[in-house]
């Protein structure tokens, strides 16, 4: 006898797929007219909901895959240095679903002991818009800091509207707003090695860091030629990820003129550039670049945009060069 119940996939490894249904855990393979679908992405990944017919043995089969409602991807590694767009316009590279469904993405970056990367956040930020994924900045660590500087350091994120949180593991500040944010939800924690993400689950949930960080670091080994994403369940309820080796997410079907849309401080100037198609960078009569001049745009996201839409212009080159080549 079989029973077929709606579950959530929690690990995904080597074609078994654990998934978490009516408070346990089955381990399942996928039924084989499912992994003819959707070939530019992975069939099935964690966070995903799928349906599953249980057997009376205890194993599982996974007979379909709900639909996405939002995912934190990048592209999978080709084993090639430089990404080629297909003819019909897109990266030819697969896309590497590393959290399905994600409720919210929180980019944990420290304060100090390493200094925050800056560059890499707004990355990481341009890559949540693009995706639809609500992100929280967890400034972390700001025992090391002086009061009031952690504030400084990310304040410009939040005059542009991105919610900015403040935390230190080892005083115990933001510790219960952080895990009120997480409770019910699917999470994503993204940032640099030695922010702290392990210490602020071990403060939320101990033991929860320890889990997290020993997954990591397993998955960390070939240089993160491929990533382990695992859930791991909160008792207040909820559910967290964490994404090692995740430095930018993937910025699909993004055309270069498109990308200042995906910078909130950015957008609302673009309609005063004397030309529609502006790229900000050398034309005259630029509203962007007078803005960056007269301070209402700081200069280091500027500078974040101009780096991004050099990158993507270098990939639309080399579309357009494939096809004259022909």
């Amino acid at each position: 006898m079989c029973d077929q119940s709606i579950g959530l996939v929690i690990k995904s490894q080597s074609g078994f797929h654990t998934v978490y249904l009516d408070g346990q855990e089955v381990v399942c393979r996928l039924r084989g007219r499912l992994t003819k679908t959707r070939l530019d992405t992975d069939p099935v990944a964690v966070g995903d909901r799928v349906r599953v017919l249980v057997a009376a043995d205890g194993s599982g089969m996974i007979e379909e895959v709900l639909e996405r409602e939002r995912v934190l991807a990048r592209l999978a590694p080709s084993g090639r240095d430089v990404r080629r767009w297909s003819r019909d316009g897109y990266l030819s590279e697969r896309e590497q679903v590393i959290l399905a469904n994600p409720d919210q993405a929180v980019f944990v970056f420290a304060c100090a002991e390493p200094a925050p990367n800056l560059r890499m956040l707004d990355r990481l930020l341009v890559g949540a818009e693009i995706q639809h994924i609500p992100p929280l900045i967890c400034a972390n660590k700001i025992d090391l800091v002086s009061p009031g500087e952690a504030r400084q350091l990310f304040a410009i994120y939040e005059e542009i509207g991105y919610p900015v949180l403040c935390t230190s593991a080892e005083t115990g500040e933001g510790i219960e707003q952080l895990a009120e944010l997480l409770r019910s939800k699917i999470s994503a924690l993204i940032g640099p090695s030695g922010t702290g993400k392990s210490s602020l689950l071990n403060v939320i949930q101990p033991g929860l860091g320890l889990r997290v960080r020993e997954v990591s670091e397993a998955s960390g080994k070939g240089r993160h030629t491929t990533v382990v994403s695992q859930l791991f369940r909160l008792d207040e309820g909820g559910w967290v990820a964490d994404t090692p080796g995740i430095k930018a997410l993937a910025l699909f079907d993004v055309d270069p003129e498109e990308l200042d849309a995906y910078f909130p401080d950015i957008a609302p100037f673009v309609a005063g550039c004397r030309f529609s198609d502006c790229t900000h960078t050398v034309e005259p009569d630029c509203a962007v670049r007078a803005a960056v001049d007269e301070g209402h745009i700081q200069r280091h996201r500027y500078e974040s945009y101009v780096r991004l839409h050099q990158e993507h212009q270098r990939l639309a080159d080399m579309y357009w060069w494939g096809i004259r080549s022909d």
